[in-house]
């Protein structure tokens, strides 16, 4: 396997962590297209801990980021702190709301959020040395503060992300939950996912689709 992808996760679970299907989807199309992979997650602990079966929020429950996405790698993920953009050819962030609350604080404070400063570092690398970047699901709300403004990118049709996007500088483009936008200049590929999708299918379908993009961009 000559090329190798950076896939950064943000915890296990939907509602606190990595989205497991969306994740889970990248990672195959990588493997069926003979790309390697190795996954990161920052070690810090996690905003909150969510039952994933009421959807409600423990009071008293602490777990940590980098520990859960064990979990959804099989034990396989490194820190954050050591990934290194000149090591890999591309980079990957599925979604989940662990991105908009272990990864940034979106999730508490919209337009005004601040994103996690080692994950900016990383980012920046691969931006420094034009190496595709692709975001998955709610992951594209960062985009302006990771990589800078006028950046499109898509979550969908989500009237109040896609104007928080707008809000921090950046270009939503409308989008189906089968399909991919992509900043040819900026090098950054992006699809919904289950900001859309109804079915495992359907977030399949786009999620392929940027994995494909990202390898022919990879060259």
């Amino acid at each position: 396997m000559t090329k190798q992808v950076a896939v950064i996760l943000a915890g296990c679970g939907v509602y606190d962590g990595s989205e497991i299907y969306e994740t889970t989807l990248t990672l195959l199309r990588l493997d069926q297209l003979g790309i390697g992979y190795r996954c990161f997650a920052p070690d810090i602990e996690q905003h909150h801990v969510v039952n994933h079966h009421t959807q409600e929020a423990s009071t008293d429950e602490r777990r940590n980021v980098l520990v859960e996405s064990a979990r959804l790698a099989r034990g396989d993920v490194s820190p954050l702190t050591e990934l290194a953009a000149d090591e890999f050819d591309a980079v990957i962030v599925p979604g989940g709301f662990g991105v908009a609350k272990n990864l940034s604080d979106f999730a508490s404070a919209g337009d005004s959020m601040e994103v996690l400063e080692s994950f900016k570092e990383v980012l920046s690398g691969f931006r420094e040395d034009a190496k595709p970047i692709g975001l998955i699901c709610i992951a594209p709300v960062l985009a302006t503060r990771l990589l800078g403004d006028g950046i499109a990118v898509t979550v969908g049709n989500d009237p109040g992300v896609s104007g928080a996007i707008s809000a921090m500088g950046g270009l939503h483009r409308s989008c189906s939950v089968e399909d991919i936008v992509v900043d040819l200049e900026h090098r950054v590929v992006t699809t919904p996912a289950y900001m859309l999708a109804t079915r495992i299918s359907e977030a399949a379908t786009g999620i392929f689709k940027l994995v494909d993009r990202i390898d022919d961009m990879m060259g």
